[in-house]
């Protein structure tokens, strides 16, 4: 069964049920204390009564600087929402390491964005070198995947539509919040990835929900196909796309097609004034509360709370 951790400026926690043990490691990075999994075992099964979860101000379980890489419309209902039709290549994209947040730290936007969206994505976090070349059957997850972690793929739409610039758009700071909780994974764990659920709701509004078998490239393809040209080291996190419900939409066909004959500024402005109209995304005050979980608990990633702000 997975077991759940969590960081704190102390150190990290095994998580028991609404309590935490301290785990007896001198591990800094997220990358050490995978490398010292006896001593999250030895704090998994520990008599010490721990502490309440709730009095601890958790960070994120991923520590940086790290690779952030993530994948691209790789659920089909985003797919739809997109508007892509027939196949969809298998795509990648970086992130900076310093847009990884905290999970119930809040969302910044900065002054110049008026489009904020978020993306619910289920974060894998890697237990093993990926070398270039690799080739990653499903059977062998995990050798390379550690666990998982609850991340939120937020992204500046204004920057990433005009622009063409999914690096700038995705990583300023906070655009990456990570947790709360590290699920370090059993191999038998691996067998229930597909029945994991995606949960986003804005403000109490369920926005985003979804489970794995709604991908279109699932993990072991996807390290196979980021192999080709990427290598990825213990403590890095890929993102692995998001399912539908975003506030961005493809406008429809007709639309689509009488934008693309327009000058770029123009297509724009009209876009982005109709956009305006949206009342879904992120405004500031808003509350973004995201889940992962399988139906039996399983597997459970915890809840990441996640208040939004403006720069100041």
């Amino acid at each position: 069964m997975s077991t759940n951790v969590l960081r704190t400026a102390d150190g990290w926690w095994v998580v028991r049920g609404n309590r935490a043990v301290p785990v007896p490691t001198k591990a800094v990075t997220t990358a050490e204390l995978i490398a010292d999994r006896d001593a999250v075992r030895e704090a998994a099964t520990s008599d010490d009564p721990g502490t309440p979860v709730a009095g601890l101000a958790a960070l994120s379980p991923v520590t940086t600087p790290c690779r952030v890489v993530a994948q691209m419309v790789n659920y089909r209902s985003h797919a739809r929402d997109s508007g892509f039709t027939g196949d969809i290549p298998p795509a990648f994209f970086r992130k900076a390491s310093g847009s990884v947040s905290g999970p119930h730290e809040a969302v910044v936007r900065p002054s110049h964005v008026r489009f904020l969206d978020y993306e619910i994505e289920l974060g894998l976090v890697m237990g093993a070198p990926l070398p270039v070349g690799a080739v990653v059957e499903e059977r062998d997850l995990p050798s390379y995947v550690a666990g998982l972690v609850i991340t939120n793929d937020v992204s500046a739409r204004d920057v990433q539509l005009t622009k063409t610039q999914f690096y700038e758009s995705k990583s300023y700071p906070t655009f990456t919040p990570a947790g709360p909780y590290l699920a370090l994974l059993e191999p038998e764990d691996f067998t229930r990835l597909l029945d994991l659920r995606l949960r986003l709701s804005v403000n109490g509004e369920l926005r985003q929900d979804r489970t794995l078998a709604d991908m279109v490239v699932r993990p072991a393809r996807a390290l196979t196909l980021l192999a080709r040209f990427q290598t990825l080291d213990p403590g890095d996190l890929l993102l692995t796309g998001t399912p539908g419900g975003t506030a961005l939409k493809a406008p429809p066909k007709p639309v689509e097609k009488i934008g693309a004959l327009l000058p770029a500024a123009v297509k724009w402005k009209a876009f982005f004034k109709s956009q305006a109209k949206n009342p879904h995304y992120l405004r500031t005050g808003d509350v973004i509360t995201a889940t992962i979980a399988t139906p039996d608990g399983r597997i459970d990633l915890g809840e990441q709370r996640s208040p939004v702000t403006a720069a100041e």
